[in-house]
């Protein structure tokens, strides 16, 4: 039996620091999130709601025209669910209608799709088929086309995108068996070898793996001479000597999705394949996210819509104690919550895609936010549809069908949507991500003030830059145009919400000022509290896309009286979320959360778990996966 893997041994302040050295620091154009979460409603920066230009209008609704033809003729959304694959024929399809290349430029042979266009064809090609939806985003959102775009050389360019636009498919390699959030840890290795480098190691939860063709891989390069070493990103073609894909992994959504286990041994990879400097790895993974997060919730979104659509045909037909069921209050309640949500969905989407394609604005905060409330949403809309249509909600599309009635695939799409709040930044670590954020400017002032290995000197400087600041900030935090009834009155009666907006981003800066004076170097083991204070963040960002796009809708469109009552609704419902929450930041269970966990986990309450049966197989919570040669066949297969 071979000995459990060496794996790098890191301490908790080491893996923070490999974190932060990975974050983007500087902030060299405005965030409208990040003002807010300061107690600043800088409302010009979203309104008037961007615009495309025309000509970018025009090649996506060109393009969308015939996405919609091919998903309603040529996606068969219950067959790829039946099979747990995506038949070989849809992959060609999209290659031959571009739908590879959406994001790629055009003198690449890509369609060269604006970011608020390609969310709009990935929500609704998500709507055929969450799966299909994965793959076309795990190839160009994270895959090897942005970072590229981003980070790559003109020769990388010249020889991977023509590729990539076309016929190659593409996946991104980070987590390992026993690294997920903490990539301080990753334990594959690329050793310089001359003018290339030799990659050992395991890489899990390989979405598009199993049937890619280039990988981004994150290594860790060695420190050695003429090396700095660190995490480096590397393009690797799939069918390299020494790659196995050992396993194709099952899940209980996306049931479509080729995502598995590869494992690299002595992988030869071309020097000129690196993507940026040695140790640049995990900043170009994180900057890859800023934009490439936007299409999950673009596809929650679209799901949110979906759902909208079943909930209003089957509550208008099914009839219970003499009247349909949504006219019932019980029922009715759900259904506005899922049309004010879904309305909200595509308002935050559509707001940060815009702002994305126009870089005036920095968005990472914007594009997390979005991943972090789409995804939760997005998961309580499809429950509620699940909870709306009852027995026929819990029933699979095939058995309705067979006993004649509509195969409503409800219960899948609670089971596609629940990865969501998973990956791409579980919504635990999207909290802490945020916060993180969040509180920068706090730290770049302050932060000295409470990290122990700094001087008595330095903690003197710093003193004196809080103070100043402090000085500066914290009386802005006490009045506002939140408290003129007139304020914003171009939104008519949505004013109200907007001025609520301005007054709460306030309380939310005193609240975490209050919050870092009190618990000072102890802030970031708070987390349940750091959580509540990004998602009220979350609800005002949500809030003032709902009602700039109300705006936008009722200036451009016939739906504009529509709109304002659906961003009215959504903004009161917000509202009461908003409140709950500032209630328990200072009433709550965190300690007595905590003395409990410490009990279960001593094992103190054992005697709870007795009276069951556990179902579950033996092995280790987490496969070993030494170095080496696979032993496994390798069950990658390439795509026509």
């Amino acid at each position: 039996m071979s000995a459990p893997t060496q794996r790098p041994k890191v301490t908790e302040r080491e893996a923070r620091q490999v974190a932060e050295a990975a974050r983007e620091r500087d902030w060299h154009r405005p965030s409208f999130a990040k003002e807010l979460f300061l107690g600043r409603f800088r409302l010009d920066l979203v309104h008037p709601h961007p615009l495309p230009a025309a000509e970018d209008v025009r090649r996506g609704e060109a393009f969308l025209a015939v996405l919609r033809d091919f998903c309603e003729n040529r996606i068969d959304g219950a067959r790829i669910e039946r099979e747990a694959r995506i038949p070989d024929e849809t992959i060609t399809g999209l290659k031959e209608i571009g739908a590879l290349g959406m994001k790629i430029d055009p003198k690449y042979g890509g369609l060269g799709l604006t970011q608020l266009y390609y969310n709009r064809a990935l929500a609704l090609v998500g709507s055929a088929s969450p799966a299909v939806g994965a793959l076309l985003s795990a190839h160009q959102s994270i895959g090897v086309p942005q970072p590229l775009k981003l980070f790559g050389t003109r020769e990388q360019k010249d020889a991977f995108l023509p590729r990539l636009a076309r016929t190659d498919l593409s996946a991104f390699l980070l987590t390992e068996p026993d690294v997920g959030s903490d990539p301080a840890r990753l334990a594959t290795t690329a050793v310089p070898d001359g003018d290339a480098y030799v990659l050992d190691g395991v890489k899990l939860w390989t979405t598009n793996g199993v049937v890619a063709d280039l990988l981004v891989v994150m290594a860790r390069v060695p420190a050695s001479a003429g090396h700095p070493g660190g995490i480096t990103a590397f393009v690797v073609e799939a069918d390299a000597p020494g790659i196995t894909v050992e396993h194709r992994n099952a899940f209980m959504g996306l049931r479509g999705l080729e995502n598995g286990v590869t494992r690299f041994h002595r992988v030869r990879v071309p020097a000129g394949n690196r993507i940026g400097p040695e140790g640049a790895g995990l900043k170009i993974a994180l900057t890859t996210l800023n934009t490439g997060r936007l299409s999950l919730p673009a596809a929650c979104a679209g799901a949110a819509k979906w759902c909208l659509k079943i909930a209003r045909e089957w509550s208008g037909e099914r009839e219970q104690w003499g009247r349909p069921i949504g006219r019932h209050e019980a029922v009715s309640t759900k259904i506005s919550f899922i049309a004010a949500t879904a309305f909200a969905l595509e308002a935050v989407v559509d707001l940060a895609s815009q702002m994305a394609d126009e870089d005036r604005n920095d968005i990472r905060i914007e594009a997390a936010l979005a991943k972090l409330y789409g995804s939760e949403k997005a998961w309580l809309i499809a429950d509620e549809l699940v909870q709306i249509r009852g027995g026929r909600g819990y029933e699979t599309a095939d058995s309705l069908a067979a006993r004649g009635e509509r195969a409503v695939p409800a219960e899948q799409l609670l089971r596609d949507l629940r990865i969501n709040r998973i990956f791409e930044g579980s919504t635990e670590i999207m909290h802490l991500l945020i916060a993180r954020e969040a509180v920068d400017a706090h730290l770049s002032v302050a932060g000295d003030l409470i990290d122990p290995d700094k001087s008595l000197a330095d903690k003197a400087r710093a003193g004196a830059r809080a103070g100043g600041f402090y000085a500066r900030w914290f009386p802005g935090l006490v009045t506002g145009p939140g408290q003129l009834p007139g304020s914003y009155g171009e939104f008519g009666a949505l004013a109200g919400h907007l001025r609520y907006v301005e007054r709460t981003s306030r309380k939310l800066a005193r609240s975490t000022f209050y919050a870092m004076s009190r618990w000072q170097g102890r802030m970031e083991l708070k987390q349940a509290f750091l959580g509540r204070i990004v998602d009220i963040g979350a609800e005002l960002f949500a809030m003032s896309a709902a009602c700039v796009r109300a705006e936008l809708l009722r200036t451009t469109t016939d739906h504009g009286h529509e709109a304002r009552q659906l961003a009215d609704a959504f903004c009161r419902q917000a509202r009461l979320r908003v409140e709950e929450l500032f209630t328990r930041l200072w009433s709550n269970t965190d300690d007595l959360d905590r003395r409990i966990v410490d009990a279960v986990l001593g094992g103190r309450y054992v005697w709870l778990e007795e009276g069951v049966i556990d179902p579950s197989g033996s092995g280790p919570w987490i496969a070993d996966t030494p170095p080496g040669p696979s032993q496994e066949e390798n069950v990658h297969r390439r795509l026509p």
